[in-house]
């Protein structure tokens, strides 16, 4: 079994530096700490967690809330959660999963009972109920998400205000002036889920200043519900020549639709897609995206709550800016007849 002696050997560092990065105790220079944390994983060192326990009055482990709702693409989701716990791995932290829709009940049981050291909240909501908690707690934590007050919170979020902007410039600016927003299940906008409703505040205020139409209507997913949704779209702004898809159930229904309409994409129709990468590039056309950087979320989350264990973490908002990738969905709008 490798020993911490053996890592301070290898990394070139005294044994003491490696308990603190690994207890997080005292402030180790980033250099210092990415060649303790390679030689860890090249060497497959592993803390005893009991031991560091004792040692340190702590769980070494993060909880993560993350509910698992039918309304949101979980596998966005567990590419975070992936990126926290191999994160928190390296830093020498498990994570604790809490999959379920308990909301405030949920954070009193990590609070109150030392399950975990510190906590990763997802799905948050614009005046979401667990935050009173969370600002009377001790404990440390950080939001994968942004409140509509985030005083005296650690956020970390792509900037989905900038992102729906983004989308309304691509297409201004390429000739479309009537879009329609294919939004989320009509649970996510009700919840007043954060990233949903920013996203929305972005697309407007930037069409009100291109002069550009927006009509927006949330989405169940899937090929009978967009069936639906691409009906009624089509019925109140006819003219309609470009679309902006923040639902990845219905990406590849709205693509078949068009195609039975005959409307093709780029020439007649252009379409935006918000989701991962893999998603736009696995359509059945290449679509033109805003990516969802959620590994780089993950990552922050994480990076942000070991600086607040180690005490030298202030609460601040971190807004990752939003790429738009241009792929073979998107074309100048198409001529009046």
């Amino acid at each position: 079994m490798v020993t911490l002696a053996e890592v301070a050997q290898h990394a070139g560092v005294s044994a003491s530096t490696v308990s603190y990065v690994l207890s997080g105790k005292r402030s180790i220079s980033a250099t210092t700490r990415e060649r303790v944390e390679r030689s860890i994983r090249e060497l497959g060192y592993h803390p005893n967690a009991g031991a560091r326990a004792l040692a340190s009055a702590r769980s070494n482990i993060i909880a993560l809330m993350i509910p698992l709702r039918t309304d949101l693409y979980v596998p966005v989701m567990m590419e975070i959660a992936v990126a926290v716990a191999t994160t928190a791995r390296a830093h020498g932290y498990d994570v604790l999963l809490l999959t379920g829709e308990e909301g405030p009940g949920a954070v009193r049981r990590v609070t109150g009972s030392g399950l975990a050291d510190a906590m990763i909240l997802m799905d948050v909501e614009l005046e979401d109920e667990r935050l009173p908690l969370l600002r009377g707690s001790h404990q440390p934590s950080v939001l994968i998400g942004l409140p509509a007050e985030a005083g005296g919170l650690t956020c970390v979020d792509l900037d989905w205000t900038a992102t729906g902007a983004l989308c309304v410039e691509h297409l201004a600016g390429l000739g479309h002036r009537d879009i329609a927003v294919i939004g989320e299940a009509p649970a996510v906008y009700e919840r007043h889920t954060g990233f949903a409703e920013r996203t929305l505040d972005g697309l407007r205020a930037r069409a009100r200043q291109t002069g550009v139409r927006v009509l927006h209507r949330p989405c169940e997913g899937g090929y009978d519900a967009m069936a639906v949704t691409l009906a009624r779209i089509l019925d109140e702004r006819p003219g309609t020549s470009g679309f902006v898809v923040q639902n990845e159930s219905a990406v590849e229904p709205l693509l078949a639709l068009l195609r039975q309409q005959g409307r093709a994409v780029p020439e007649d129709v252009s379409v935006i897609a918000i989701c991962p990468d893999q998603v736009a590039v696995q359509a059945s056309v290449r679509l033109t995206s805003v990516a969802i950087p959620a590994q780089e979320m993950g990552r922050h989350a994480v990076e942000h709550l070991m600086a607040k264990l180690a005490g030298r973490g202030d609460d601040e908002v971190v807004l990752i800016t939003p790429e738009l990738t241009v792929r073979a969905s998107t074309g100048p709008a198409p001529a009046a007849p």
